[in-house]
């Protein structure tokens, strides 16, 4: 036996609350392998005692199957969540007001990378306003045990974890002062077990206060995403959100014009209804490449609404997904 055949049999061993194998979720930290003996370390993180030993059990089964299988031992060690994760980029979406359309844009980057092939999550970060569970369809919630939480996963795989999966009910309201959100956020940083992720999506609440703040100096940020709507006060508010980042020592990776226009295919016209674009203009001024210009679609709001939103087939999807992966490269 080689080191390489049991990590590969060992993607099998699946975690119940997670529903992802122990090696996604990094929780394989050693192996060791002598005279037809093996002996495997696991992480305990957000595991309970229950599943430890159903893991062990299944562990044992999987390299059993392999030739010249001996004995196989395993043994769990304490380590904390954040040092279990293992993410290749950090993506922060964010905006200088309310209503223009983060979490939608937020969805559809992960969307897009997960339909490329990629490994994502998406930390729904604006607490006294979540709403990426409800455009996702997820009502369950998360697993774990006090070493560490264990985010939800979509029906396309996406892992997802939003303050709104731990309340008893979705509709009620966090009345909490900025101290306590930040407590919460710096909790979803430390004890959020991830594993290896090639993007996670931060979907931010608006402005530029405590709550963005406490996302850029809690996380290793890649870059950030600046999402507006065409109006005219539109200049000013990117240049806010632009000016917080840059004040964070972040990189504006791009910017995405939402609600840019309506499509009309019986006249085979685009309708600007808020306004005329200005996507290009606004990327020139802030120097940062236009990703996306997504348009008013109400088949995209109906399947908001429906929790159906990976259903949505769109060229503009794919389309922002790649113009992610350029500008994360540059």
């Amino acid at each position: 036996m080689t080191e390489e055949q049991i990590r590969k049999s060992l993607e099998d061993v699946m975690v119940p609350a997670a529903k992802r194998s122990i090696v996604g979720l990094n929780l394989v930290r050693d192996i060791k392998i002598s005279d037809k003996k093996v002996d495997i370390t696991l992480a305990s993180t957000g595991l309970i005692i229950g599943a430890q030993k159903w893991i062990a059990d299944k562990v044992k089964e999987a390299i059993g199957k392999l030739p010249d299988a001996g004995e196989v031992n395993v043994e769990y060690v304490d380590i904390n969540a954040k040092e279990l994760n293992d993410i290749g980029h950090i993506i922060a979406v964010v905006s200088g007001k309310g209503g223009v359309g983060k979490s939608l844009v937020s969805s559809l980057s992960a969307i897009s990378l997960n339909r490329m092939g990629y490994s994502v999550g998406i930390l729904d970060a604006d607490i006294t306003g979540p709403s990426i569970p409800r455009m996702l369809g997820l009502n369950s919630s998360p697993g774990g045990s006090e070493s560490g939480i264990l985010p939800v996963l979509s029906k396309t795989g996406i892992e997802v974890i939003s303050i709104n999966l731990l309340l008893p009910n979705e509709s009620e309201a966090l009345i909490w002062r900025g101290p306590l959100i930040g407590n919460t956020i710096k909790q979803f940083g430390n004890e959020v077990l991830w594993g290896k992720l090639d993007y996670l999506i931060i979907d931010l609440p608006p402005g530029t206060a405590d709550a963005p703040l406490t996302v850029m100096q809690t996380f290793p940020i890649t870059g950030v995403i600046v999402v507006f709507t065409p109006q005219d006060l539109v200049e000013m508010i990117v240049k806010k959100a632009v000016n917080m980042t840059t004040s964070m020592q972040k990189r504006v990776i791009g910017i995405v014009e939402n609600m840019s226009y309506l499509y009309v295919p019986e006249i085979d016209k685009k309708i600007e209804i808020f306004g005329r674009s200005r996507g290009e203009e606004i990327a020139q001024d802030v120097c940062a490449p236009l990703l996306a210009q997504l348009p008013i679609d109400p088949n995209l709001a109906r399947l908001c609404d429906e929790g159906n939103i990976e259903s949505y087939d769109s060229d503009i999807v794919s389309h922002l997904g790649e113009s992610i992966l350029k500008a994360v490269k540059e």
